[in-house]
C-alpha cells in the first residue's frame, strides 16, 4: 500500500489541476458535454476499456487487474449547480450562473487520478476496477438509474463511492451502515378557491385562509401520524398567492419536500398529504391539485462493506478520525447502486480548519480543502487493493 500511497502523493498536483480546471467549466444536469469528453480522453490515454453516453451522458471505464478477483466499481459525479460563484479563487467558474457548489469537481479529479496510479500497478491488481463517471446527481430523475439500466454494474460485486464534506474537518471520515441518507420527495398542491374583492370576503372562497390552514394541517402528520421513533420531515419551500393588496386570490401554489428512511413512512406521508390537503379543502367548499413526486429512495449502506471501510481508513495517512455519522436528511443517487449491488457511501471532510468560514454545499462561496481528495483517493485505493469477495 505505501507504494501505491506515494504514487498518489506524486499525482497530487495533477489531482488539483484537474479539479482546478473542472470547477472553471461547470456544466449543469442533462447539458454535460465538455466533462464526459475530457473524462473519457483521460481514461483512453491510460488504455482503459471505455463506453460513453452511457444513460446518455455517463462515462465508465474498466482497468482489469493481473490477477483474478472481485469486480469493484467506483463511482463519482460530475454535473454542477445553477450558482453564481461568488469566491475569489483564481479558478473560479467561469460560466455565469453555474458553479461546482458541492465538491463533484474534487469527485471526478480524485478518481481519474486514482485510476491512473491503479494502472501503474495494474499487474499487482487482482480482479477488475470499474470507473462509473456520473452525470446528473443534483437534478431528479439522476443520472444513476439510467447508467443502471445501461449496463454500468453488469458484473460487479460491490461498489464504493464517498463525498468530500465541506462542513467536516479535514481528516475526519465519517462511515454509517444502514440507512444513511434520507429519500427526497417533492410535492406541489395547489388550493383553489373563488377570488373576489378584499372589502366583500363573503363572496369569495379564499384560497389563501384555505392554503394557511393545510399547511399547519399538515405538520400533524411528523407530529402525530408518525411513529416517533421514525424520522421524517416535511416542509414547505414556497407559498404564492401574488395579487394585488386588496384582492382576495382564487389560488395559491405550495410546493415542499419530504424526506423519509422508510418506505413504509414514506407511503404513509405521501398518503395522509393526499387526505389532509382534500379534508381541509373540502371544508372550506374548496378545491385542490395535489402531486407527490418521488425522488432518489434512500441511501442504505452494506454493514459488512461500511465496517471494511471504515476500518480501511483508520490506517490511511492523512485520516485523523473515522467515526459513525447521524443519518443525513439530504439525498443521494447513489442510493439507486446499492439497490441492486452491497457497498458503501461514506463521508471525507474537506473543511479548511484555518478558515474563519466555513460555506456549506451549494453556498455561492463553497470550497474545500483540496487535501481532502488525497485522503479520498487513498480510502478507495486501499479498499480496491484489499477486498476480497
Amino acid at each position: 500500500m505505501e507504494t501505491l500511497f506515494a504514487k498518489l502523493d506524486d499525482l497530487y498536483e495533477e489531482m488539483v489541476q484537474v479539479r482546478r480546471h473542472l470547477h472553471e467549466n461547470p456544466e449543469l444536469s442533462f447539458e454535460e458535454v465538455e466533462t464526459p469528453k475530457f473524462i473519457a480522453e483521460y481514461h483512453e490515454k491510460l488504455g482503459h476499456e471505455v463506453r460513453t453516453g452511457v444513460g446518455e451522458r455517463g462515462v465508465v471505464a474498466k482497468l482489469k487487474g493481473g490477477k483474478p478477483g472481485p469486480t469493484i466499481a467506483l463511482r463519482a459525479d460530475f454535473d454542477a449547480l445553477p450558482i453564481q460563484e461568488e469566491t475569489d479563487v483564481p479558478y473560479k467558474s467561469k460560466k455565469d450562473g453555474v458553479m461546482h457548489a458541492c465538491g463533484h469537481d474534487a469527485h471526478t479529479a480524485q478518481l481519474l487520478v486514482l485510476a491512473k496510479a491503479l494502472n501503474s500497478m495494474k499487474d499487482e491488481l487482482e480482479g477488475t476496477v470499474v470507473f462509473i463517471h456520473q452525470h446528473a446527481e443534483e437534478y431528479q430523475p439522476g443520472g444513476a438509474i439510467a447508467m443502471i439500466e445501461d449496463g454500468c454494474l453488469e458484473g460487479v460485486d460491490v461498489i464504493f463511492g464517498t463525498h468530500q464534506w465541506a462542513t467536516g474537518p479535514l481528516g475526519e471520515v465519517g462511515f454509517r451502515s444502514g440507512p444513511t441518507m434520507a429519500a427526497a420527495d417533492r410535492f406541489h398542491i395547489k388550493v383553489k378557491g373563488k377570488g373576489g374583492h378584499g372589502a366583500q370576503p363573503h363572496f369569495t372562497k379564499d384560497s389563501v385562509v384555505v392554503a394557511c390552514q393545510l399547511v399547519t394541517n399538515l405538520q400533524q402528520i411528523v407530529s402525530r401520524r408518525v411513529d416517533p421513533l421514525d424520522s421524517a420531515v416535511l416542509s414547505v419551500g414556497n407559498f404564492v398567492a401574488k395579487n394585488a393588496f386588496n384582492v382576495i386570490a382564487d389560488t395559491v401554489q405550495i410546493d415542499g419536500t419530504v424526506r423519509t428512511f422508510k418506505e413504509d413512512v414514506r407511503n404513509l406521508v405521501e398518503q395522509e398529504m393526499e387526505r389532509i390537503t382534500r379534508g381541509t379543502c373540502l371544508a372550506a367548499d374548496a378545491d385542490y391539485d395535489f402531486e407527490f413526486v418521488r425522488g432518489y429512495p434512500a441511501t442504505v449502506n452494506s454493514e459488512e462493506e461500511t465496517e471494511f471501510v471504515a476500518e480501511c481508513a483508520k490506517t490511511v495517512p492523512g485520516v485523523t478520525k473515522v467515526y459513525e455519522i447521524a443519518p443525513q436528511m439530504g439525498g443521494e443517487d447513489f442510493s439507486y447502486y446499492l439497490q441492486h449491488v452491497k457497498g458503501t457511501f461514506f463521508f471525507t471532510g474537506a473543511g479548511n480548519p484555518e478558515w474563519e468560514v466555513t460555506y456549506p454545499h451549494h453556498h455561492p462561496k463553497f470550497d474545500i480543502d483540496e487535501r481532502s481528495m488525497l485522503v479520498a483517493s487513498k480510502i478507495l485505493a486501499k479498499a480496491v487493493m484489499q477486498y476480497q469477495k
